[in-house]
């Protein structure tokens, strides 16, 4: 199965960091308040970062490290080369 890694820019400027199967179903259970507890008091404002190819054991670890990065690293990780959002968008 494959495992995707995203991350989402919420209402507060804040990034989300999260994992699935299945993006655009997880990002509507995010906006309709039926996803993580993360966005009670803040909404999903847009999916900016996409990473695929993952099993769910390396989709987690991998879920872990971006979360321990310092907000300006995470800037940094959307903006690089390893960010798969547009092959979803070409989709």
């Amino acid at each position: 199965m494959n495992w995707q890694v995203y991350i989402i820019l919420c209402s507060d400027n804040s990034l989300y960091t999260g994992i699935t199967t299945d993006v655009e179903r997880r990002i509507a259970q995010h906006a309709a308040g039926t996803g993580a507890k993360y966005f009670r008091g803040r909404s999903p404002r847009q999916l900016v970062y996409l990473e695929s190819g993952h099993d769910r054991s390396s989709a987690s670890r991998r879920e872990i490290e971006i979360k321990r990065l310092r907000s300006v690293d995470k800037r940094r990780l959307i903006a690089s080369s390893d960010n798969r959002l547009e092959d979803l968008i070409i989709q």
